[in-house]
């Protein structure tokens, strides 16, 4: 998830903070076995072709399920290596060697894996009655839910020709105007201006200067966002021109496989109905007077401020000592809220911190924000954060363990299957978040920490919810109206700003330069309408954690069962267990009504104890 906690040069116990050891993957980018792998697969794919191209039809369910097999074993080779290019790349975007490596990598790959484009478009060309026939074989019926997946992309896919046209043509395409976008934002620096204007200012990367919109003191935060916004405005024409292209470039896509909203396929991705993705923004955005307005106002007050500006959105609260946590004591939090919940599930996310799978180290050209990558099922996930030691980034450690237990605990389906749709993947980090956060909030005695606590939960809990869908509200006006031509960076800026005012509420007042703040969302760029996951998440681990404190009988297990399961099952059916229906139109407002509890209980303090002092 994007968090502002970007890289910098500096920051808490930054000697103890991990990096990541990606030889587990591959030695180096010149490794012999990276070499022979990517030559293995070659051949292998070719002989893959020649022996079943153009002869699935023909084949029983047995060798059917023989060839499943071996197209999942060589696409895995090929999802190691390009892991292990994309990890070294995000640990370093700005080398130019890494980007040679990370490019040539990715065309290799490519290449390799146009001979076995015909595969999945000649399986969702067999006959629906067939198919099931020879699903009867037990071997096939094992790939069950993999064929499931794939058929749902049936009535979208094309010709075999123009699959293979639009296949070899990626790394030219948006893959390479995301790498544009990478390399552009990587090398930016924003100059800010410190108290003493005859000083000069200090050159900080994008990511060290979104930090500073957290910083306590209100002169530092708006002296930081003026600096941004300077810098987004005058790239803001490459900026413009990368999100027209790849919004025309989604546009001619989804024309030709007849999607009928620009957010279908990544639906179909998630496997999550447009109906269900449209009831939970409409859920949110109809919560937003009861959730954020009302949160801002309070905030409003408590800063002793009649309006918010947008550097203020992420102000520390008045009162919070917003202590450094050291790396240890980071880890020690958030193990024991895993170990406490589940012994086996505090033991994986240990092997994280004992086996070198974190890199958390502060260095100019490393990714901004913070991810968890599954890489492949023969060796393990990997996490990335950017750790300023703030009690957020302990918050994001927790978010990102949640993605790396739920990615080992599903290696076991394989890895076809492993895979979770967006929309339940972020169930388990966010759950995990949930359980560090009880934890430390169970272990305050003292009344107004808490408090304080709790409206930084909320603000996360907006961040994650009212943000985001905020953020697919933009993308989704953004890209309707691409479809009538090309947008002005002018216009993009007026859809950020109308998302913005309804998102976040009338305590807000925004400066013009925030119209340029939409520019540095990677998610636009890399995997448009991935967002409302989030929003998904939260709710339904909002739902999901009620039934846990309510004492739901063996709940440990089913949920460990829950992540185990991977791809292999849906939303309806991994929920039921637990006795939730996400396409029932009250599931969403009883993940809301948490929130809104949360900001009854502050707002009940506030008003009994008189403003700040509440907080």
């Amino acid at each position: 998830m994007l968090r502002d906690n970007a890289a910098s040069a500096t920051g808490a116990g930054a000697a103890d903070l991990p990096q990541w050891n990606l030889s587990d993957l591959y030695e180096g980018p010149d490794s012999p076995v990276l070499r022979s792998d990517l030559d293995a697969a070659e051949a292998a794919a070719r002989a893959f072709a020649a022996a079943y191209a153009g002869k699935l039809d023909t084949l029983d369910g047995a060798t059917l399920a023989a060839a499943i097999a071996e197209y999942e074993r060589i696409d895995e080779v090929l999802g190691r290596a390009g892991s292990y290019a994309g990890l070294l790349f995000a640990g370093d975007s700005v080398d130019p060697v890494v980007g040679r490596f990370y490019q040539s990598t990715n065309e290799r790959i490519t290449a390799i894996s146009s001979h076995l484009v015909f595969f999945t478009l000649e399986l969702n060309r067999l006959d629906e009655d067939a198919l099931a026939e020879r699903l009867r074989d037990p071997s096939l019926a094992r790939w069950a839910p993999f064929l499931r997946d794939l058929r749902v992309f049936r009535p979208h896919q094309l010709s075999e020709e123009n699959e293979r046209l639009l296949h070899d043509k990626a790394v030219t395409g948006a893959s390479a105007w995301s790498r544009l976008f990478d390399e552009t934002m990587a090398a930016l620096r924003v100059p800010v201006p410190g108290e003493d204007d005859a000083a000069a200012p200090e050159q900080l990367t994008v990511g060290d200067a979104l930090n500073r919109l957290s910083d306590r003191d209100r002169p530092t935060r708006e002296r930081a966002a003026k600096a941004i916004g300077e810098v987004f405005n005058r790239n803001i024409r490459l900026f413009s021109l990368i999100t027209n292209t790849l919004a025309k470039d989604k546009e001619i896509s989804d024309t030709w496989r007849r999607y009928p909203r620009p957010g279908s396929a990544r639906n179909r991705g998630n496997m999550v109905e447009d109906e269900v993705v449209e009831a939970l923004v409409e859920a949110v955005r109809g919560s937003y007077g009861r959730l954020s307005h009302r949160y801002y106002r309070l905030k409003a007050g408590w800063l002793g401020l009649d309006t918010l500006q947008h550097w203020d959105r992420n102000a520390p609260l008045p009162g919070d000592e917003d202590r450094m946590v050291p790396w240890s004591e980071a880890r020690e939090r958030v193990l024991g809220a895993y170990g406490a919940f589940d012994p086996s599930m505090g033991e994986i996310a240990g092997r994280f911190f004992d086996r070198s799978w974190i890199d958390a180290t502060l260095r100019p050209g490393k990714a901004s924000g913070a991810f968890a990558h599954p890489t492949v099922p023969s060796a393990h996930p990997y996490i990335l954060l950017n750790y300023h030691g703030r009690t957020r980034d302990v918050m994001t450690l927790a978010h990102e363990l949640g993605h790396g237990v739920h990615q080992v605990l599903a290696a076991e389906q394989g890895y076809f299957m492993s895979g979770t749709p967006l929309t339940l993947a972020e169930t388990a980090s966010v759950f995990g978040e949930m359980l560090t956060f009880r934890a430390v909030l169970d272990a305050e005695t003292d009344p107004r920490r808490r408090r304080r606590m709790l409206a930084g939960k909320v603000e996360d809990m907006l961040n994650t919810v009212v943000r985001q869908v905020a953020f697919y509200r933009f993308e989704t006006l953004l890209h309707d109206e691409r479809r009538k031509g090309e947008l002005l960076p002018e216009r993009i800026g007026a859809l950020w700003r109308e998302v913005q005012t309804e998102s976040l509420g009338p305590a807000f007042h925004f400066t013009p330069d925030y119209d340029a703040f939409w520019a540095y969302v990677p998610h636009f760029v890399h995997s448009p309408f991935y967002v409302y996951a989030y929003a998904f998440g939260d709710c339904l681990v909002n739902a999901l954690f009620d039934v846990f404190q309510g004492g739901h009988p063996d709940f440990q297990r089913k949920y460990l069962e829950m992540l185990r399961a991977g791809g292999t099952k849906r939303h309806k059916e991994l929920l039921a267990p637990f006795g939730l229906d996400a396409t029932d139109p009250g599931f969403w407002n009883r993940g809301l009504d948490v929130i809104s509890g949360f900001i009854d209980e502050l707002e009940a303090a506030d008003g009994g104890t008189g403003g700040m002092a509440a907080v």
